[in-house]
């Protein structure tokens, strides 16, 4: 059974950081694109970061040079550092592992990420 585990969650101050965990279990994790997502309230899920397989990232434009995904292979652990946080970061922040072959799809409880002072 897969299971993708949130943390990292949190109230932060504009211009603050944080970083997201998901840990991963009941999966080859190496063979999965690891994908962080955000849904804000009233709006539909949208793409954070991805961390293929084969080692590329990529990142939607507004989250560009703030923020950076990771994963340890070792721990099946996938990371998201989020710097210079602002107020339209706030979002639940879903965990997504995808089998680069068979195509299924893995998501995370979600956690809660909220920019505020």
């Amino acid at each position: 059974q897969v299971q993708l585990v949130e943390s990292g969650g949190g109230l932060v101050q504009p211009g603050g950081s944080l970083r997201l965990s998901c840990a991963a279990s009941g999966m080859i994790f190496s063979l999965h694109t690891m994908g962080w997502y955000r849904q804000a309230l009233g709006k539909e899920r949208e793409l954070v970061a991805t961390f293929s397989s084969g080692g590329s990232t990529n990142y939607r434009d507004s989250v560009k040079g703030r923020f950076t995904i990771s994963r340890d292979n070792a721990k099946n652990t996938v990371y998201l550092q989020m710097n210079s946080l602002k107020s339209e970061d706030t979002a639940v922040y879903y965990c997504n592992a995808h089998h680069d072959v068979l195509r299924h799809d893995y998501w995370g409880q979600g956690t809660q990420v909220t920019v505020s002072s």
